[in-house]
């Protein structure tokens, strides 16, 4: 991946959104109350990289970047394919090597990222590979330089915290991060960019803590983390998916392993004021829909999501109601 075209091993698939939706029978696990079934939006092969992707954003020139997921044990930590196809490390091989000592800032697991209006990409790094300091990395695209780095510590995150995903405020200067940690102490993170400073939020609500009992089943088993040792253990279903929508009115969270989408608004959220049981109070059910990864939200408030076990990509519409809008058996673990 050192500057070379990537192989076919993965391949990213392009989802029309604009694409009709056609709502199927009835049957989803747990008769929960929305439908699955097979969208009929076309779906092409956008590029193929070797390792598994964790996460995407898209430049305003068209290059796709994409998180290598840790449990890959990737070489590089992040990659940006170009619109020739030609993948390379990003934001450049120096920082994305995790290792080497005269680098401003290095990379060491990144999962979740996205680039701004102004063609920054925000890199969420975990510091999980390593077990290093987490930070938040900000990348200016157009100047190719640096433009923020946040480290973290105590008390927004734990020794327990893996730093799984986040939404930008298009109107603010924050960012909210998921924090599934060990599962009781799931929590969100609100991160004020023009200070350099973060808080814990609404740990332990069942808002960002799993459901009781919830699985999430793909092909019919329930997924699970293979050791190095080669025994298994149960990922922690805790705060995942989260997107802010494009007014930077509400935010939209809950636990991976969860049936229901809630939101609040950001305002709330920025005000340091407020504790978590003042932010619970404020805290809106929304949506139920399936177990997921990660949601996106268009200009009219759609609502997409990874919808894993159904190896498919659902929508939430303005209504409330979920449809699968498309549905392919490569869907393996989308987000």
């Amino acid at each position: 991946m050192n500057g070379g075209r990537g192989t076919a091993a993965v391949a990213l698939r392009a989802v029309s959104l604009a694409a009709g939706l056609t709502l199927a029978a009835p049957g989803l696990a747990r008769a929960l109350p929305f439908f699955g079934g097979g969208g009929k939006a076309k779906v092409d092969i956008a590029a193929r990289v070797t390792p598994g992707a964790g996460g995407m954003t898209i430049l305003p020139n068209g290059s796709i970047v994409l998180s290598l997921h840790q449990y890959q044990k990737t070489e590089g930590r992040v990659v940006e394919i170009r619109t020739n196809g030609d993948v390379l490390p990003f934001p450049n091989e120096r920082v994305n090597a995790g290792d080497d000592p005269d680098a401003p800032f290095t990379l060491d697991a990144v999962l979740g990222l996205q680039c701004d209006k102004k063609g920054v990409v925000w890199m969420l790094d975990n510091g999980r590979r390593s077990e290093v300091s987490p930070k938040l990395v900000g990348w200016d695209t157009e100047d190719d330089e640096l433009e923020q780095l946040v480290t973290f510590g105590a008390p927004a995150v734990l020794p327990t915290s893996f730093l799984n995903d986040l939404a930008l405020d298009p109107e603010e200067p924050f960012a909210y991060i998921t924090d599934p940690a060990s599962g009781p102490d799931a929590a969100l993170i609100v991160v004020d960019l023009s200070k350099g400073l973060a808080r814990r939020v609404l740990q332990g609500h069942h808002s960002v803590v799993e459901d009781e009992g919830a699985e999430i089943i793909i092909d019919g088993a329930p997924i699970a983390v293979r050791r190095p040792d080669g025994s298994t253990v149960r990922p922690m279903g805790g705060a995942g998916p989260i997107a802010c929508d494009r007014k930077g009115k509400y935010l939209y969270f809950g636990p991976s392993a969860g049936h229901m989408l809630y939101r609040i608004r950001t305002e709330h959220l920025r005000d340091p004021e407020l504790n978590s049981l003042d932010l619970q109070a404020r805290l809106e059910g929304y949506a139920p829909r399936p177990p997921c990864d990660g949601i996106s939200i268009d200009s009219k408030d759609n609502i997409y999501i990874s919808d894993v076990g159904a190896k498919a990509i659902g929508v939430i519409r303005p209504d409330k109601s979920y449809e699968i809008h498309a549905a392919d058996d490569n869907f393996l673990w989308p987000d």
